[in-house]
This record gives C-alpha cells, sequence and structure tokens, in this order.
C-alpha cells in the first residue's frame, strides 16, 4: 500500500533554533549555490544527530514489528554527500535490520539480465530498511552520460522505471527517493580534498574526473530523469548538499517524517551478577598470542 501521507510524523524540532542564515546565489557558471552564514560546530552537529538517532532506532524498531519493507534511494554528483548521509544513518542501526546497498560495476552476466533484476535481488524483506548508494538510476546518469548504454536503452528505462516503481509502492514497499544537489564550486573543493588527502583518495577515480567535464551533460541527464520519473506516487526529494552537516541532518529529519512509526515500549533488562565456579581454572596467560601494546 501506498504512504498514507497524512499520517506522516509531524517534523522533528531541534533542541535550538540553528543559525542557518541560508541564501541562494548564481554562481558565474549559471548554476546555483546555497550558502550558509555561520557553520555549524561539531557539538551542535553531533547533538542534532544523536537526537534523530534516537527517533531513527524508534523506526527500525517499528519497520521491524510492522513487517515493513523500506527502500530509500540516495543520488546525486559525485562527491555531493550522499554516502556522508548513509554513514551517518547506518552507525545508529542494527546491522541485520538495516542493509546499505552499494553495488559496483555489472558483471557480463548482468549485463545480460533484465537491467532491474540485479536490484531486485537486494530489496529488503518484511522487518529491513536497504539505502541504496546508488541505485537503478546509473542508467538514467552516469550510464547514458558516459556511454556505457544506447540511447534506446536509455528510452527505454525512462519508460519502464516509473512502473517498476508503481509495482514496489503496490505490493507494499515503502519508496523514497533522495537526490543530493551540489555546487560547481563545492564539487570541485571536494574533489582536491581527496586528491590530496591520502586518507580520502581512495575516493577519487578517473570517472569522477570525467565527471567534471561533463558538468552540463550530467546536468541535462538529471533534468530528463526528472521529468520521467518525478511522479506524483514516487517523488524526488531534492537536498541542497554544499553544508554537509545541514543536509546530513535535514535529511534525516526529512526521512523520519516520511514514515509513519510509533515508539514501542523498551524492553527492561536486569544484569545478574557473574557467578563464581571454583571447578574453572583459565589456563596460563602466556600460552596465548597478544597483540602489542604498542599504543
Amino acid at each position: 500500500m501506498p504512504i498514507n501521507q497524512s499520517k506522516t510524523k509531524e517534523k522533528i524540532k531541534p533542541t535550538k533554533k540553528l543559525k542557518s542564515a541560508k541564501k541562494s546565489v548564481k554562481s558565474d557558471l549559471g548554476d546555483i549555490e546555497v550558502s550558509y552564514g555561520d557553520k555549524m560546530s561539531s557539538s551542535e552537529y553531533e547533538s542534532e544527530l544523536n537526537k534523530l538517532g534516537i527517533e531513527l532506532v524508534k523506526l527500525q524498531e517499528w519497520v521491524k514489528l510492522k513487517k515493513l519493507r523500506v527502500v530509500v534511494l540516495f543520488e546525486g554528483r559525485d562527491a555531493a554527500g550522499k554516502g556522508g548521509v548513509i554513514k551517518a544513518i547506518d552507525r545508529f542501526l542494527n546491522p541485520r535490520i538495516c542493509k546499505v546497498v552499494a553495488l559496483g560495476i555489472p558483471t557480463e552476466k548482468e549485463k545480460q539480465q533484465w537491467y532491474f533484476q540485479r536490484y531486485v535481488s537486494e530489496l529488503p524483506t518484511g522487518g529491513e530498511i536497504a539505502l541504496f548508494d546508488r541505485s537503478w538510476y546509473n542508467r538514467a546518469g552516469v550510464e547514458y552520460v558516459m556511454n556505457f548504454c544506447s540511447n534506446d536503452e536509455h528510452e527505454e528505462f525512462l519508460r519502464t522505471c516509473p512502473e517498476f516503481e508503481k509495482m514496489l509502492i503496490r505490493s507494499g514497499t515503502i519508496l523514497i527517493k533522495y537526490w543530493f544537489s551540489v555546487s560547481n564550486k563545492e564539487q570541485e573543493k571536494r574533489f582536491m580534498e581527496r586528491i590530496n588527502n591520502p586518507i580520502k583518495r581512495w575516493k577519487i577515480s578517473p570517472m569522477d574526473i570525467e565527471s567534471r567535464n561533463k558538468w552540463v551533460e550530467f546536468s541535462m541527464a538529471k533534468d530528463k530523469m526528472f521529468a520521467y520519473t518525478d511522479t506524483k506516487q514516487s517523488p524526488w526529494f531534492v537536498v541542497e548538499a554544499d553544508d554537509k552537516r545541514r543536509s546530513r541532518l535535514n535529511c534525516i529529519n526529512h526521512l523520519l517524517s516520511k514514515i509513519p512509526y510509533e515508539g514501542i515500549p523498551e524492553k527492561t533488562f536486569d544484569l545478574p551478577p557473574r557467578k563464581a565456579d571454583k571447578c574453572y581454572v583459565r589456563p596460563p596467560k602466556q600460552e596465548q598470542n597478544y597483540v602489542p601494546s604498542k599504543y
């Protein structure tokens, strides 16, 4: 059954009014850049994130209890912050209930399958949440722009995708789609950070570099994708992502508002004292291999 919008929860309010001062300005390339007056402090961010984390746990338990199937898609340009918000959500949840799906390049066998087939196998069963770090929308973006699929395959995807998503929703799956929007200036900054930081260098690839040359082509592909797949039954929700911390909080807050859930009474536990057993004798420590205490 589709989500009943009238029953969605109220938007979670932050503990105090956060300094946003959001402004939208056009860059010299014509794209829209969103800036905030003050950078959110780490302590402020963690405080708000932990509050949302408590709600995520409540949502998780509700999904488990009601055997719901929840699919959340995270799309957007390279370095837009998709992985960051997924990690922010995933850190609070049970991996047996919430799984992250980040598929690699399709194998030769998968290339011969029905396009949606390998994604269908990753869909959640009752009582599970699946967070897709990129999804079947690869065909509408990177595959199309980089010529990894034909024009006919691209057109067929745009026609088929809305029907595929209608099937999912009619089957009772809750489907929520997010597009992370990042400006040219901010993407360049993040790419340079990845190039110059050895810890983050694995995040950059030749494909990312090429995407800079095809900025306009990706914009046109995204616009066409929205024209076909931003439907009333399965809309896209755009996240302004130039500010990483605020975009994560805004996205999680919105996600919680889109799935009706209720708090479940917490289980109580009494931790018993450890029982002593005089018959047990621990083997000598020197007979075991220990990790050196280097730190």
